[in-house]
């Protein structure tokens, strides 16, 4: 595919509104109610393995159609510069006003969040309106670690055989990882690795092996008729993901087999969902109508500044308000705390985000050959 694909932005959307309504039930105390519509509520944290899975298939594509179809492989720095320039400058505006704010931090700790380090020093307390920036150390130890994957991924693959079969079995390796180290977490009582890449790289396992399958196949003809059982078949999963099964709502420690159950469940409602648009991409369809409509694709496009914004706002209106723990009122903190957030994220994804990206793709563009001489004008044919 090529392009942007604007039902991956509208997946991307939904994603972010999931976190943060995750966060309204969370700080409003609904999330914590007896019935089915609060432990659905609780599972929203669906959304993270979808942004993984959605990093691992966009990122990875590149260095996919290298190995299948002998393109020109991503340059490194070019790369890791698009990267930081994608991520840090709006970061860096919503975590400094957040420590400025909440924080009596040292120079060290703000060095630790500025670089994204903050995961890998578990006993420093965590700043008011920050929660949710866990994800991101883990996404960028992924940007940092892709470049070696993909060179290890492109030289196993050729070593004979059949390429993409053997970019997926190498792919195949990283969900034994994530298994191995859910183990270690329960077994070592070392709940901190669920905050590191190891862990979660089933996830991001799952969009590189999409990659492959998108330039391998193109558009799927079997997936395209099958999209809307497969869609089902998520939501089937998520409702069984809402149990008991994929262990407790609070922050009580799974047991092993809960943890395995829940990223199983995770990563099989995160392929499913995004399947049917990237192996399928049909514009005609219902669901790329849906998904990809422009509302859907705008608020895909500034959905990171909304997850950096969404939670400093929650956190400011209840600060406000004076609302106890888990006791906020619901409609009023879902209805400001969105709005504001939108609005929030609509300036820095123009004001920060866009120069960012314009900035990246202005010092990694190739120079230009000079103009070859307009020819002579011909006679029309007969």
């Amino acid at each position: 595919m090529k392009g942007r694909d604007t039902a991956l932005d509208g997946i991307r959307a939904c994603a972010a509104l999931g976190v943060w309504l995750l966060h309204v039930g969370s700080n409003t105390g609904v999330m914590y109610r007896e019935g089915m519509y609060s432990w659905m509520m609780a599972r929203l944290g669906i959304a993270v393995p979808v942004f993984f899975l959605l990093s691992g298939l966009l990122l990875y594509r590149p260095w996919a159609r290298a190995v299948i179809e002998g393109t020109p492989r991503p340059a490194l720095l070019r790369y890791l510069w698009r990267r930081v320039l994608r991520v840090m400058p709006a970061y860096w505006l919503v975590a400094g006003l957040a420590l400025w704010a909440w924080s009596s931090l040292g120079w060290l700790d703000w060095v630790k969040w500025m670089l994204l380090l903050q995961s890998y020093f578990p006993g420093d307390p965590a700043p008011d309106g920050l929660y949710q920036m866990w994800t991101l150390p883990i996404e960028m130890a992924f940007y940092v670690l892709l470049p070696l994957l993909a060179w290890a991924l492109h030289r196993w693959a050729r070593r004979g055989g059949n390429p993409p079969v053997r970019l997926l079995a190498g792919i195949a390796v990283l969900p034994v990882i994530s298994v191995v180290t859910v183990v270690a977490t329960r077994e070592f009582g070392q709940s901190q690795l669920a905050l590191t890449l190891p862990y979660n790289l089933v996830f991001f396992a799952g969009g590189m092996a999409m990659a492959v399958l998108s330039v391998w196949i193109g558009h799927s003809r079997v997936i395209d008729a099958l999209a809307p059982q497969l869609l089902v078949l998520a939501l089937i999963l998520y409702a069984v993901l809402s149990t008991g099964l994929a262990g407790p709502r609070t922050l009580t420690l799974p047991t092993l087999s809960e943890s395995l159950t829940r990223m199983s469940l995770e990563a099989a409602i995160a392929v499913l969902v995004v399947a049917p648009f990237a192996l399928a991409p049909r514009t005609g369809s219902l669901r790329h109508r849906v998904l990809g409509n422009p509302v859907s694709a705008y608020l895909g496009r500034i959905s990171y500044s909304f997850f950096l914004w969404h939670v400093p706002v929650i956190t400011l209106q209840l600060k406000l308000t004076g609302a106890p723990p888990f006791g906020g009122d619901f409609p009023s903190v879902a209805v400001v705390s969105l709005m504001v957030s939108l609005l929030l994220s609509v300036g820095t994804y123009h004001l920060i985000e866009v120069p960012a990206l314009k900035l990246a793709r202005r010092r990694s563009a190739p120079a230009l050959p000079p103009a070859a001489p307009a020819p002579a004008p011909v006679a029309p044919a007969p």
